[in-house]
């Protein structure tokens, strides 16, 4: 049981970086950051498609990452 969860625990590692590294950059040029963010202002729209698609990838990663880790420690404890 403990190498299965240990395994799924991996695995969900591995895809929650390739799922962070696929998300479309937010930051536009260095020249925003010394604006003050100013284009930010209008830029707070609702994600869409495949930029949507990704959020929601990530937080599922991430529960099951927080879910895995939980039982592997309960297991290790047991």
């Amino acid at each position: 049981m403990y190498n299965t969860i240990l395994t799924l625990l991996l695995i969900v590692s591995v895809l929650i970086v390739i799922a962070v590294l696929m998300q479309p950059s937010k930051q536009q040029d260095a020249l925003s950051a010394l604006s003050g963010g100013a284009q930010d202002l209008l830029g707070k729209q609702k994600a869409r498609g495949f930029e949507a698609f990704m959020q929601k990838v990530t937080i599922v990663l991430g529960v099951l990452f927080f879910v895995f880790s939980l039982a592997l420690a309960y297991v290790s404890s047991h």
